[in-house]
């Protein structure tokens, strides 16, 4: 991971493009589940490494444990 290549470590919170705020939730691709963000342009950044399910990134999530990107 590059510096600034995450909202986590220290890209703008707000896309460049659509303008929309940033804001981390759980988000899937055929790697797996993530907390990512994403606006309208689409999925915008990852910010976790990928969990085996849904519950264990929404329970991350949701109690402030996410396992960010090193």
């Amino acid at each position: 991971m590059f510096l600034g290549e995450t909202i986590h470590s220290g890209a703008e919170p707000v896309c460049p493009d659509c303008k929309v705020e940033l804001k981390e939730e759980v988000l899937y691709s055929p790697a797996g589940y993530y907390i990512g963000t994403r606006c309208n342009c689409g999925p915008y950044s990852r910010e976790s490494h990928y969990y085996k399910n849904k519950v264990e990134a929404e329970f991350d999530l949701e109690h402030k444990q996410v396992k960010y990107r090193t």
